[in-house]
């Protein structure tokens, strides 16, 4: 048989002047011999992890009902449109994030022991932990990938210095281990990240980016003739989903300037970064946004979130929490506190809610972003007046490209590690492991096959 349909490169990008632009996943990049059997093509998986720290109320966190049957509680109910796609898995702890023996510094040890469940050194000068699984699965992808792994946060990341009695804040402000010894920075300036991801420059000087404000055009119009020349060799489909990814691309990088703008017109203090919208939510939809072109071009495959670091005193006046977020949280069983801990914890589901839509509205492949991604979001303390570390709030939400069975409520016995249910999710991604930190199995009933 001969096969004569030409295909695009999977890992094909828009070259312009100093921009170089992946594009997303195309009909028209499935092999020709796949194509001429009319057999799809195997679809990408894709891992993010999204962190909230200061613990939770777990009364009104946790669902009611197991198995299908169970019904959302007060604070996950923005997920309801998401059901299919989401397990509750209660029962996990952190025991790794146990003072051990060394006393106070809870925060640091949640966050820390995180996605390693490893119990992490007490010092303000050496780190020590373990790789982080994040990190394991972003080994495997990445000859596949561009960029490894994307760390994001809402603060400002420092890996020096103390936080937290006595612990590096390297443990606090970051999810990912490279190596035991190698924390890896998140980044909070979506201009920053936006240059790292598309190429076009990774100064950080306020001149360079005031002077390319000042230029009257769009990173992409450099490459507009070559968008015309790509699309007249593709189908309606391809077509579709390259105007929707670059509307996308360019509708990120318009905020990223106006942020801009408004940060150096509005906020004269000069400490601040620049590229950071002014309000919490803004700031936070740019850089789900930014995980969503991500995953959309596979310039990578795995991305960690923070919605702040532990011990984080963000205010949220906007709903009208004005008090300080960590604070608050030693509520002391005091109802009127706990309300307020409840309404933080809601909209920071209502915010990843809206960012489970984007993914379900992107395509990708044969189906959608959200059917192929895996997405673990929890937090490492449970009761946050009492500093435990379980049962954790945990959901994985997202098909797996099929590995993963939505719409349950999972419950397992007390003390079952945390670190089971992200072996089972490294599995899940097709990368198996045999251990991570204290981990003594893998969760089969997760995939519900």
């Amino acid at each position: 048989m001969i096969v004569t349909k030409k295909t695009i490169s999977r890992r094909a990008v828009l070259r312009g002047i100093g921009t170089a632009v992946a594009l997303p996943l195309l009909d028209a990049m499935v092999p020709a011999l796949t194509a001429a059997q009319n057999t799809p093509a195997k679809a990408v998986r894709r891992f993010g992890v999204v962190y909230h720290p200061n613990g939770v109320i777990y009364d009104k966190w946790l669902p009611k009902g197991v198995g299908t049957e169970f019904q959302f509680s007060p604070v996950l109910s923005p997920l309801e449109p998401f059901r299919d796609k989401l397990v509750v898995v209660t029962g996990l702890y952190s025991d790794q994030a146990e003072a051990l023996g060394d006393g106070g510094g809870d925060h640091s040890r949640a966050s820390g022991t995180y996605l390693t469940g490893v119990h992490v050194k007490r010092s303000d000068t050496v780190v020590e932990n373990g790789i982080s699984m994040d990190q394991i699965a972003a080994k495997a992808f990445e000859r596949e990938t561009q960029l490894s792994s994307l760390q994001l946060t809402v603060d400002d990341a420092s890996l020096v210095g103390a936080c937290d009695v006595g612990y590096s804040c390297a443990y606090s402000s970051t999810l990912s281990w490279l190596t035991p010894t190698l924390p890896l920075m998140a980044e909070n300036n979506p201009r920053v990240v936006f240059e790292r991801l598309f190429g076009t420059s990774d100064s950080t000087d306020g001149r360079v980016r005031a002077s390319r404000l000042q230029q009257d055009r769009s990173i992409l119009d450099s490459i507009t003739d070559r968008v015309k020349a790509l699309q007249r060799k593709l189908g309606p489909g391809d077509n579709r989903k390259v105007n929707d990814y670059l509307a996308s691309l360019r509708d990120v990088e318009r905020r990223i300037q106006k942020a801009e703008e408004q940060s150096a017109k509005d906020v004269p203090d000069v400490g601040r970064p620049e590229g950071i919208p002014d309000g919490f939510e803004a700031h936070v939809g740019l850089l789900y946004d930014l995980q969503l072109l991500a995953f959309q071009s596979d310039l990578t495959r795995v991305t960690t979130f923070m919605y702040g670091r532990e011990q984080n005193g963000r205010p949220y006046p906007q709903i009208g929490v004005p008090e300080p977020h960590h604070p608050l949280t030693h509520h002391q069983n005091l109802p009127e506190k706990m309300e307020k801990c409840a309404k933080i914890q809601t909209y920071h589901i209502a915010l990843f809610a809206s960012y489970l839509e984007k993914l379900r509205s992107t395509p990708d492949g044969d189906g959608s972003l959200l059917d192929h991604v895996i997405l673990l979001y929890g937090g490492g303390i449970s009761h946050s007046d009492r500093h435990t570390h379980g049962p954790l709030p945990t959901l994985v939400v997202g098909g797996g490209a099929g590995t993963i069975k939505g719409g349950r409520h999972l419950v397992y016995p007390d003390h079952t590690p945390l670190t089971n249910l992200q072996l089972t999710l490294l599995g899940s991604l097709g990368v198996p492991t045999e251990k991570l930190g204290d981990s003594t199995g893998q969760l089969k009933e997760l995939s519900g096959l």
